[in-house]
């Protein structure tokens, strides 16, 4: 039966939507707005080079005008392959500008994962920086789909190889710096194409909107309180979740960008001094790098740097070092289905009483729901029924709104399982508290949170499985001080066989990307229920102790 229609009200008579007072919501709104309003401001800093918003908005639009030379049409696909470059900041603008979808990769994945993204996506160009040429080249290799390749030259950038039909500067060349298309047609068309490891050895590709992520990064400039005298750090990659959607948020607060390639201690430390660093995000694993650096690699500086965290929730000890080293952490939750963050651990000033170890565990919670989403619950996977909020009772993190990605690209099933009941069912188990603050417990899904990236315990298990001495294999997260989580795997060997650790994690090595590697490799027997099946819990708990 469908759904009946509100009754129209007297004030809906003859006031209609018009372009005089309805326009598609979209992030490339923020950059035409901050060429306008402080077109000599600087935009983005990366080494030696400055560019004002007069500067990125005119090579966004070159860009953008370049690629519908070269035949790219509204819902073509883009993707990208860079480090947090200017390049890759401008492709967050120039792309959609273009009518395109743009498809940021992680520059972590292995050759085969690439091509898999190509072919799927249906990508008609590869912008890809010389750097990772190599790996590109090798993925290209394996496509059906042989999109058009653009080598980013990077003057920062360590010697690559071209693989490209011309380099960026090039393709930029053609463009017209005024050239602005007036996409998106409806703020419902799609933005992006990220993808994400999820449980099974194929990646899925989640679709934003223009909405979405206008409304993503609107909230985001909100909760971290970007204004026009901020200066953003790209310790975050932009390429995951469209850099949480920052990439966006930082130009809508007309504030500066400060790009680097790479993430170190020494640089990161350097930059926040050099450039007057306000804000900066990072994966747990980055605030213990930053934590935890040698005093060598830190330049003092004198400012309070407001910085993010997302995935597994940082230590407390962790959350304690940073304040001490001049940061103040704010803990962040999310998922690439939301855009990047979804929730955050706000602010109470009812915890400036509390000792450091109450502040920072509650610091360490997952929160409550961002400004721009509609709703978030811990309710009960069968009939979504909200959970007490006692603290103890688990149910699993469910959400919905507008930051909700439209659903997974060709893959309609698992788009209908996600939104199950009306909400996007994260596979996040966690409890509410009676301040209504929502803390994660344990992941359904059983997927490794290593550095800020997932990875599913099934694709390396079967990788595992493909060597020819392994007769079973188990994959579970193990608790790591660096990354948060790594792979720990349990193997059992085949009869009359001998093997080693050291075999294993060579063997993965060539047949899965560097970060999915198992740290940790036990063999013998794998505990299992009287059906045969394997019982991951005890696994986990036995990781506890290694």
């Amino acid at each position: 039966m469908a759904k009946a229609q509100p009754a129209a009200s007297i004030f809906e008579q003859d006031l209609d939507r018009t372009a005089a007072n309805t326009a598609p919501l979209t992030p490339i709104t923020y950059l035409r707005r901050a060429a306008g309003v402080f077109p000599d401001k600087t935009a983005v800093i990366h080494g030696d080079l400055r560019l004002s918003y007069r500067d990125l908005y005119a090579r966004a639009c070159r860009l953008a005008s370049a690629l519908a030379k070269h035949g790219i049409r509204r819902g073509d696909t883009v993707t990208i392959l860079a480090p947090n470059t200017p390049a890759m900041l401008e492709a967050h603008y120039g792309v959609p500008m273009a009518g395109a979808v743009l498809n940021a990769l992680n520059t972590r994945l292995d050759p085969a994962t690439i091509a898999f993204i190509l072919d799927h996506g249906e990508s008609k160009v590869l912008l890809c920086d010389r750097e990772l040429a190599a790996t590109a080249r090798l993925a290209l290799a394996q496509t059906k789909a042989k999109p058009l390749v653009i080598d980013i030259e990077d003057a920062l950038a360590p010697e690559g190889e071209s693989i490209g039909a011309m380099s960026y500067e090039a393709l930029l060349a053609e463009g017209d710096p005024t050239a602005d298309t007036g996409e998106p047609a409806v703020e419902w068309q799609s933005l992006s194409l990220l993808y994400t490891s999820g449980t099974t050895g194929n990646p899925k590709g989640c679709v934003y909107s223009h909405r979405g992520a206008y409304l993503n990064a609107f909230g985001n400039m909100i909760t971290f309180g970007l204004r026009t005298d901020s200066v953003y750090l790209w310790t975050l990659p932009m390429f995951h979740c469209n850099g949480w959607t920052f990439t966006w948020a930082v130009t809508a607060a007309c504030g500066t960008h400060v790009c680097l390639r790479k993430v170190e201690p020494a640089p990161v430390y350097d930059a926040i001094a050099r450039h007057g660093v306000t804000h900066m995000c990072g994966a747990p694993v980055v605030l213990t790098m930053l934590a935890h650096a040698p005093d060598e690699a830190k330049t003092p500086f004198a400012q309070t740097v407001e910085i993010a965290t997302g995935g597994a929730a940082p230590p407390s000890a962790v959350i304690e070092a940073m304040e001490a080293n001049g940061f103040r952490v704010t803990h962040l939750y999310g998922l690439t289905e939301t855009y990047g963050p979804a929730a955050v651990c706000a602010w109470q000033e009812s915890w400036e009483s509390l000792d450091d170890r109450q502040r920072t565990e509650k610091m360490a919670r997952q929160g409550v729901r961002y400004v721009t989403l509609d709703g978030a619950k811990v309710g009960a996977p069968a009939d979504l029924a909200e959970m007490p909020a006692d603290g103890t009772t688990m149910g699993e993190i469910m959400l919905r709104g507008n930051t909700v990605m439209k659903g997974y690209y060709k893959n309609p099933a698992a788009t209908a399982e996600a939104f199950r009941g009306g909400w996007l069912h994260t596979g996040d188990l966690a409890v509410r508290h009676e301040d209504g603050y929502m803390e994660v417990k344990d992941r359904s899904k059983d997927v490794i949170i290593s550095g800020g990236e997932n990875i599913s315990s099934l694709e390396v298990e079967e990788a595992l499985y493909r060597h020819p001495k392994v007769l079973e294999a188990a994959v579970v997260a193990r608790l790591d001080p660096k990354w948060g989580e790594t792979p720990c795997a349990f193997i059992t060997a085949r009869p009359g066989t001998t093997i080693s650790e050291a075999e294993i994690t060579d063997y993965c090595r060539e047949v899965l990307a560097g970060f999915k590697v198992p740290r940790t490799v036990v063999f013998g027997p794998l505990p299992k229920t009287s059906t045969g099946k394997i019982q991951k819990f005890v696994l986990r708990e036995q990781a506890k102790t290694l």
